[in-house]
């Protein structure tokens, strides 16, 4: 058993997201010492690292709740964290195509700005059209 500092460093998750995600029911409460202190153990880091790990690979704290759900659920079936990661992979990628389209109509507008000394710009042109 170990305090919240230590898994802190472990985990690189910082104690106050730690018990941030207590709170909303997204761990497992921790085990209290007498004096009430937090004592985690080897399940506790599992879990930390796992969401850790999906939050790192983008999926919000909702998400997190639904793997969660999959990792304590021995009974689980692998395609239903699969279809998590797939719906994952289909919002990153459209999130994506909204970001070329961003960067294309941004370089287009910086395409058509002199950038010169006048007061004219084609890019504040352009945003007004938006």
């Amino acid at each position: 058993m170990i305090n919240i500092g230590k898994v802190s460093a472990v985990t690189k998750v910082p104690a106050k997201t730690i018990r941030y995600y207590e709170q909303i029911g997204l761990t497992s409460p921790p085990k209290r010492t007498q004096n009430g202190y937090r004592c985690y153990d080897h399940s506790d880091i599992n879990e930390l690292n796992l969401i850790k790990g999906a939050r790192d690979a983008g999926f919000s704290i909702e998400q997190c709740k639904e793997l969660m759900g999959l990792f304590r659920d021995k009974e689980r079936h692998s395609s239903e964290v699969k279809r998590l990661t797939i719906e994952k992979i289909t919002q990153i990628k459209r999130k994506i195509s909204a970001l070329d389209d961003i960067v294309q109509s941004l370089e287009t507008l910086s395409d058509k700005c002199r950038g010169d000394d006048e007061p004219e710009c084609a890019i504040l042109d352009g945003l007004l059209k938006k």
